[in-house]
């Protein structure tokens, strides 16, 4: 059974580049297996992980895994953690604007179907929302071409914004995905990191794993 986190702030960081000590320690705190971490590359490469910490440190921006116990994990701050869900696999994505041009959530679906479960849902954990996100237009045209003009947006204060949950939206529906979206602004939250809004260097983590225990205590959907 898939079992994920979406950390914040009371967690504590879990920025790769941080004490790893601590680091350690409180992925334990979630999952007492090695963790899957990776060092993100705003790209589409995927990893498949078969045991707990294959890849650890490898240069990708998802994971997906099919044996239970083995977490996998992304960073974030202001990009998107997005889970992808099967029949027995689970898959998690770091979603910034330029992994998203890349395919970056369509190759992790086509990952998981390669390897015989195919997504069946997914989830959008906290990002920065179009209201805060003010971007450039030429980037903006790279992101609009591929996922459509709803990811055109405004920021609170009038200028142009990238609306990052739309562009997610686009690509599940187009994947046939439905996808839930927890709608929280890291922005805008007290409880969670931002570099855009505050320029944190700390990060938050979505972790995920698969678990034959259905009460396993230690997922909590937050």
């Amino acid at each position: 059974m898939p079992r994920h986190r979406f950390t914040d702030t009371a967690d504590g960081d879990f920025a790769v580049s941080g004490d790893s000590d601590l680091l350690t320690e409180r992925r334990a705190s979630v999952h007492p297996a090695p963790w899957t971490w990776l060092r993100q590359q705003h790209g589409s490469e995927v990893v498949v992980v078969t045991h707990a910490g294959e890849h650890a440190g490898a240069e990708a921006d998802a994971a997906v895994t099919v044996v239970p116990d083995a977490p996998i994990a992304v960073q974030t701050a202001d990009c998107a953690p997005v889970l992808l869900e099967g029949e027995g696999a689970v898959g998690v994505v770091h979603a910034g604007w330029r992994g998203l041009v890349a395919g970056v959530i369509e190759e992790t679906a086509q990952t998981m179907t390669d390897l015989g479960h195919p997504p069946l849902r997914a989830r959008l954990g906290p990002c920065i929302r179009a209201r805060c996100y003010e971007f450039g237009v030429e980037e903006m045209s790279e992101v609009a071409s591929r996922y459509g003009p709803k990811v055109v947006s405004t920021t609170a204060w009038g200028t142009p914004a990238l609306d990052l949950a739309a562009a997610i939206r686009a690509a599940c529906s187009w994947l046939e995905v439905p996808l839930h979206d927890v709608a929280t602004c890291t922005a805008c939250s007290s409880t969670h990191w931002s570099h855009r809004a505050r320029g944190d260097v700390a990060r938050q983590t979505l972790v995920a794993w698969l678990s034959d225990d259905v009460a396993d205590p230690s997922a909590v959907a937050r």
